[in-house]
């Protein structure tokens, strides 16, 4: 008899993609954005839903349907009709976020079946990493047969990461940057999250920095343009239209914006040379799981985060 499969998937686009292959089993699609905003350690819990809630709401004016977010988990109080779940989830900060929650959420609940992962990024003969939909069926059945047993440990250092992420010191999180695990790309996204906080020098986050870099080495005609650049040079974050849009939004002080043109003003040349710390201006403090992000800073030279000095001294800080 066939194995009666749980699938659990990182949106709607892949759960679709599955059904249209037949792949037999059924179906929770998760549809959060963890990567982002306040976090609790217990998932399956009012506390986890009402921060979310919250934010979600102040940052993208996004409510949440608590009927229908109880009602599709749900099917996580009765998994003893199944034999096995399989998590499907990318290489970027943001599926990762996710993958660590599901799997704290399953643990949290006492789920004791084998768990697999089919996880995309790499592939044989693209220059680029790869999301689960953007494979071609045959790319995405092989992933499928390649899936791997999570291990014991694998499950617990998920755990232990989520609990770093949704508690005050995330310096914690460097010894599993080094951690073997079967998560190969966990390493790769936890660097990546480090420096979403703002640098010592110039107070922009890596992505931040990237995208003004995009702005100087490009002839950029509207913000619609600097969004598709970004989305396609972003790295490990994963990030999508919604969460880009806000980033550039919060990087208008840095540029010039005409009908047809978007270039860097002197404030946009003076943050890529390290001449000024645009922490305060910016004023991007959005949470990070049980952090906010300017309660930090990344210092490249220490390799670590460093608390944010006393902000009304910031300006007069020597830096360097």
């Amino acid at each position: 008899m066939a194995n009666k499969t749980l699938h659990i998937t990182n949106g709607t686009s892949l759960t679709n993609y599955l059904k249209e292959l037949d792949i037999e089993g059924e179906m929770l699609t998760w549809h959060e954005m963890l990567c982002e905003g306040n976090t609790f350690s217990k998932v399956d819990s009012q506390e986890f839903l009402n921060q979310r809630k919250a934010f979600l709401s102040t940052y993208y004016d996004i409510e949440i349907d608590e009927n229908a977010f109880h009602k599709e988990l749900d099917i996580l109080n009765h998994t003893e009709k199944f034999d096995e779940i399989i998590l499907w989830f990318e290489y970027d900060l943001f599926c990762h976020i996710n993958l660590i929650a599901v799997i704290s959420l399953l643990k949290e609940k006492h789920i004791d079946l084998p768990i697999y992962l089919v996880c995309s990024g790499r592939v044989d003969g693209e220059s680029s990493l790869k999301g689960l939909s953007e494979l071609s069926q045959h790319a995405l059945i092989e992933h499928y047969e390649n899936k791997i047993l999570l291990s014991e440990s694998d499950t617990e250092l998920a755990q232990d990461v989520w609990r770093i992420y949704c508690g005050r010191d995330h310096n914690l999180l460097k010894p599993y940057i080094v951690k073997k695990s079967s998560f190969i790309y966990l390493s790769s996204c936890l660097k990546a999250h480090l420096k979403r906080f703002p640098n010592l020098k110039n107070g922009l986050s890596d992505l931040e920095e990237n995208i003004l870099r995009i702005v100087k080495d490009n002839d950029i005609k509207s913000r619609h343009h600097l969004l598709g650049y970004a989305l396609n040079y972003q790295g490990y974050y994963g990030f999508g239209d919604i969460q880009i849009n806000r980033i550039i939004e919060n990087l208008r002080l840095f540029l010039n914006e005409s009908e047809d043109s978007i270039t860097l003003n002197r404030k946009g040349h003076e943050a890529l040379h390290n001449t000024n710390n645009f922490a305060l201006e910016i004023n991007n403090n959005i949470p990070f799981g049980g952090v906010n992000r300017l309660d930090f800073f990344f210092s490249d030279e220490e390799n670590k985060l460093i608390k944010n000095p006393i902000p009304c001294q910031l300006k007069n800080l020597n830096l360097y």
